[in-house]
């Protein structure tokens, strides 16, 4: 938990500022600003606010913290997990020839491909392929969406090929990839490097040892950091990156706030009661499970983490006819309420929207689990709109359209 001691504390910030008051049952997501920090964190932000440093110096004691949360043998910090994926792409272009580096993206040269299966080339809120293509490389889709075979990603890997992108999210399609560890080796048959997108991973081991080049996760997510992305890998390849800082880097890069809040969350998250935040947030999932048994057309089921997170989260399944309106108009009418309740709603045309547990601050669960019975036994008498699903699937795209400035 956070440093809250009731939802009054919590919420007392957003109305001083004039701000709609939020729960967020929907889990480390960017348009709700990521998650929230513990106030070691935040106290390790403030304190570098106020002082000069060193910029390498800083981002040299990053890479010895990062080393020994995930066994990279080095590390960097920029601003986002989208930028490193941008920067580690164009590490494995240049290397370290800063005149290559300069002249990103307009002289890539011949070694640019970037290999990527068909059903990992998602959206996580902008295009996968946008973040590879920003350095002036060009994506080569391996096999077919719901199909990759170990022939049609062999086959694709030339002397053209820069590096391998294998991403991990609940965002790209579940069956018919290649496993990791087998992309690994046969991208490594080839010589080719193997950049990972692993942002929203829990695991901070895991990819490196199966034969990761490099692994990128977000500082802002399961860490609590500050907004970051967090460049983990071979020496020369976290250098190739970090060296992207005098071209495209330049529009990506992070500060000294951002680094220093995220080398406190990775040093937090070393000394974390992981067990003991685990029984909180089933406790959530528990008591929001017992407040909507027995509402007609509604079946609250705990399920797995589709990546294999060591975490939960409580599915709402609606069966329209008997609840007297759809997932996706109940997951609206939650997130009209005060406070709002913001649901996982990303796959509501399928019947059902999640209640996340990892961002709730002390006394939050009770709220959501008074509102979440009141709004569900409300059925028939909301209004349904035939933008409910067009707005879920829309995500962010509909904010920042609709934004007034």
């Amino acid at each position: 938990m956070q440093d809250f001691d009731t939802p009054d504390d919590y919420f007392a910030w957003y109305d001083a500022n004039g701000f709609s008051r939020i729960i967020n049952v929907n889990g480390t997501m960017t348009s709700l600003g990521g998650s929230i920090t513990r106030g070691t964190v935040r106290r390790a932000t403030v304190d570098v606010m106020g002082r000069f440093v060193k910029m390498n110096e800083l981002q040299t004691k990053a890479s010895r913290v990062i080393a020994q949360l995930t066994g990279a043998q080095s590390g960097c910090i920029t601003a986002s997990a989208s930028a490193g994926i941008s920067l580690a792409v164009a590490g494995a272009i240049t290397g370290m020839n800063p005149v290559a580096a300069e002249n990103l993206p307009r002289a890539v040269g011949s070694r640019s491909d970037v290999v990527v299966q068909l059903g990992h080339l998602c959206n996580y809120g902008a295009p996968l392929a946008t973040a590879i293509e920003l350095t002036g490389a060009r994506v080569v889709a391996a096999g077919q969406s719901t199909l990759c075979t170990d022939y049609q990603f062999d086959a694709t890997l030339t002397e053209n090929t820069a590096a391998a992108v294998y991403v991990v999210s609940h965002h790209v399609v579940a069956y018919g990839q290649i496993p990791f560890a087998r992309f690994a080796r046969i991208a490594h048959a080839k010589g080719v490097p193997v950049i990972v997108d692993a942002a929203s991973e829990y695991d901070l081991t895991r990819f490196i040892a199966e034969g990761a080049d490099i692994a990128i996760y977000s500082g802002h997510k399961f860490l609590g950091g500050p907004t970051s992305g967090i460049i983990a890998g071979n020496t020369d390849l976290v250098r190739a990156a970090y060296l992207q800082n005098v071209g495209i880097g330049r529009g990506m890069k992070v500060g000294k706030e951002s680094i220093a809040g995220v080398i406190a969350a990775m040093e937090a998250w070393m000394q974390r009661d992981h067990d003991g935040i685990r029984a909180e947030e089933d406790a959530a999932l528990t008591l929001w499970q017992g407040a909507v048994e027995g509402l007609p057309g509604i079946a609250a089921l705990k399920i797995d983490d589709p990546t294999g997170n060591p975490l939960q989260r409580l599915q709402i399944i609606v069966d329209p006819t008997r609840a007297g309106a759809s997932a996706a108009t109940f997951a609206r009418a939650l997130g009209q309420e005060d406070p709002a309740i913001i649901v996982r709603n990303h796959e509501v045309e399928l019947g059902y929207f999640q209640l996340d547990p990892c961002n709730l601050t002390p006394g939050q669960a009770p709220l959501v689990a008074d509102t979440l019975s009141r709004v569900l036994a409300q059925g028939s008498s909301l209004t349904a709109n035939e933008d409910d699903f067009a707005s879920a699937r829309n995500g962010g795209t509909d904010a920042y359209m609709n934004w007034k400035g």
